[in-house]
């Protein structure tokens, strides 16, 4: 039965081949959601979010006669995705920005207009299955086909209404196949290269966006090691993340690494290798697909960043509404502020975002 499916269009090839996929069969429009600052991003910077793409969605939509909207969600996404990114800086976390956009603004907003127009549905570019569990009767989320292109992991946060209401075309397709049939069409976003920086920071300087645009501090502070010896001193403990061993200024007999921050005392904690493996973690504002909420331990696989290597792990509730991990085996640099989110197979159980230490 064909569905009237508005298509999320940021100007790649993905999104372009999704709505060319998808109009043999259904009623097809593209929107493309302004988000950041569109107009003066550098254009050939690899974002998602530069003038060039909106045109190029413009350009696609043309060719294949389909209407095409934009959206400014500038706002929206200062305050859902922006702050948020800022405030997790600010505590010391290494927060996921393409996880808040899907999960607060690219998701729910675009639903909203596309109910506005008399849309039925939405569509995607992302590389992961959408599929509906008839005897549980829920919307499960799974790996897309292309283990290499999986993008199931950014996409944990998504509500049941949102799986029902959106399709996914990519996800038994790979990227090879996508630029084949993109090229075949002659649409001019068949060999674009994929984004790769965060669309707001597009010189990857994401210590310079916080102190110059979101106001915060970076003063200089002390390196110090666990027990609190002052080793050196650092430029701004945000820029520096968990793991970090390059660039510390720090002279040692033996490989240190950043293994804690405080941002309070503005520290930041150097120490060895070993010191960054924990078994076990907690999980906070979890979201749940596979299951309606974590009523007791279950076994599962655990991915703690993207285009991360799972690990075995029990779940374990907490009375709180979070949950443990306990990991099979001791996992390096598991990040405050990054995003956990449990397999089991290739269905997408749910994930939460890590919080930030002492480990229990």
């Amino acid at each position: 039965m064909a569905q009237k499916v508005l298509v999320g269009m940021s100007g790649g090839v993905d999104s372009s081949a999704t709505a060319l996929i998808l109009m043999k069969d259904h009623q097809v429009a593209g929107a493309t959601m302004k988000l950041f600052g569109s107009d003066d991003i550098v254009a050939g910077s690899k974002t998602c979010c530069a003038l060039t793409d909106v045109e190029d969605a413009r350009s696609v939509c043309n060719r294949l006669g389909l209407d095409h909207h934009v959206f400014n969600f500038t706002n929206e996404f200062h305050q859902e995705v922006m702050e948020r990114f800022a405030d997790g800086y600010a505590a010391g976390e290494t927060p996921n920005p393409c996880i808040d956009c899907n999960r607060f603004v690219k998701f729910p907003y675009l639903l909203r207009r596309a109910e506005q127009l008399g849309f039925t549905h939405i569509a995607t570019g992302h590389y992961a299955r959408i599929c509906l569990d008839e005897a549980g009767g829920r919307y499960q989320l799974l790996r897309g086909m292309d283990q290499t292109k999986d993008q199931s992991y950014v996409l944990y946060a998504m509500t049941q209404e949102e799986l029902s209401r959106t399709l996914l075309p990519l996800g038994d397709k790979t990227k090879a196949e996508i630029r084949a049939i993109a090229t075949d069409h002659g649409l001019v976003t068949a060999d674009k290269p994929d984004s790769q920086d965060i669309c707001f920071v597009p010189d990857g300087d994401y210590a310079k966006f916080l102190t110059e645009k979101m106001g915060l501090s970076a003063s200089a502070g002390d390196i110090i090691d666990e027990t609190g010896k002052v080793l050196g001193k650092h430029t701004g403990a945000l820029r520096y993340t968990l793991g970090q061993r390059r660039g510390l200024g720090v002279s040692s007999s033996a490989p240190l690494y950043v293994t804690g921050k405080d941002m309070v005392r503005n520290t930041v904690t150097v120490g060895n290798e070993a010191e960054l493996f924990t078994d076990r973690f907690i999980v906070r504002t979890p979201n749940w697909i596979a299951i309606d909420t974590l009523t007791e331990p279950i076994e599962v696989t655990v991915m703690t960043r993207y285009r991360d290597r799972e690990t075995a792990a029990t779940l374990h509730p907490l009375a709180n509404g979070d949950v443990e991990v306990r990991l099979s085996a001791p996992k390096r640099a598991v990040t405050p502020g990054q995003a956990a989110v449990f397999y089991q197979a290739d269905v997408v159980v749910g994930g939460g975002v890590i919080a930030a230490a002492p480990y229990i």
